[in-house]
């Protein structure tokens, strides 16, 4: 069994193009992660029209699409306990983006809760696995979240295994670490085989691997995932340039240029495409405009740069979800909708480009 396991974990066929869209696949992508969404229009939150005044409430989706957006991102999580962002959620946005015509993203964080860097928590119903089971588990959650919606009728156009996974995913067993191999051992198979498991559902579906910090050179990362036996066609990027006290007290112009470089270079060095999976702004500083144009105008001149997407624009006035509550935190600030409910000036610039 358990040869058999390692075995699916190198496997791996790589297709070409499928289905058509609004906009062809490997066409500049214009998205935004509107995982949020279903939750807060639960809340009553509305959403209008850019530059109509006293307009009706508008559908969100349908209306940044009609200022430009062409795809979707959508998370999913194991079993959160307030329902939002698990498969049934997903696949609720993911019908209402397909029939707008969107290419979707799907997210898979292989928790009940946020992936990123600090967090990579075991689902609780994975808890007591090891290894092997892990790595089954792996590609039934996969194939589970990817046949949903292959049964609707939605071929999503990219799938990532992972989100921030820059220290590994599935704490602690795939933690990893420089000077050690069993965490990385781990880490890789795990992602060799939710990029097997994707391929089996959409033999062409364009497999991202993400990390954070789209301004940092990390060769290490990248050498360990190929010699691990680790798998991806695309690397996915995260972007807060405004971000200082996360980015080492960088200057906004720093955290730009240096991005520029690091997509340029990591484009070079792994030739596969860069997808800006994540970019966020500061809401409510006039200088965010100004970032975004700068950053936009660096990343649409790169030759297979794949595309940006805006993390959760849709948030405005305060609003928070239901699980940031009993952990005290806060309204997220980066949202790209202005006090009244429309889009901001940053969420025009990004979907105005290309």
């Amino acid at each position: 069994m358990k040869k058999v396991l390692l075995c699916i974990c190198v496997a791996v066929v790589l297709t070409g193009c499928y289905h058509k869209t609004d906009s062809p696949r490997g066409a500049w992508a214009k998205g935004a992660d509107l995982s949020w969404l279903s939750e807060m229009e639960h809340d009553g939150v509305k959403f209008y029209e850019p530059s109509v005044v006293g307009s009706q409430p508008s559908d969100c989706i349908e209306l940044l699409r009609g200022m430009g957006m062409n795809a979707v991102r959508l998370r999913v999580w194991v079993n959160h306990s307030t329902g939002w962002s698990n498969k049934e959620d997903m696949l609720y946005l993911a019908k209402r983006a397909a029939k707008a015509g969107q290419r979707i993203m799907i997210d898979i964080h292989y928790s009940d809760f946020f992936a990123d860097p600090s967090h990579q928590t075991i689902p609780a119903a994975w808890q007591n696995y090891d290894y092997f089971t892990m790595l089954e588990a792996v590609r039934e959650h996969t194939l589970d979240v990817l046949y949903a919606l292959k049964e609707e009728g939605i071929r999503p156009e990219w799938v990532q295994i992972g989100n921030e996974t820059p220290n590994g995913m599935l704490w602690p067993m795939g933690k990893v670490n420089e000077l050690t191999d069993e965490g990385w051992a781990h880490y890789a198979g795990f992602t060799a085989m939710g990029y097997k498991a994707a391929k089996e559902a959409f033999p062409d579906i364009t497999v991202i691997v993400h990390v954070d910090n789209a301004y940092e050179r990390r060769d290490w990362f990248w050498e360990s995932m190929q010699a691990y036996g680790g798998k991806w066609d695309m690397i996915g990027l995260s972007h807060y340039p405004m971000m200082s006290a996360w980015n080492g007290g960088k200057s906004w112009l720093e955290m730009n240029e240096l991005a520029e470089e690091n997509i340029k270079r990591l484009i070079h060095d792994w030739h596969c495409p860069v997808m800006i999976a994540e970019v966020g702004m500061f809401a409510n500083d006039t200088l965010s405009p100004v970032v975004m144009e700068d950053f936009i105008r660096r990343i649409t001149a790169i030759d297979s740069c794949a595309g940006v997407f805006y993390w959760e624009p849709e948030v405005y006035g305060g609003w928070r979800p239901s699980e940031y509550i009993p952990l005290g935190w806060g309204s997220y600030d980066m949202g790209a909708f202005t006090p009244e409910g429309k889009p901001s000036e940053v969420m025009t610039i990004m979907l105005s480009s290309k």
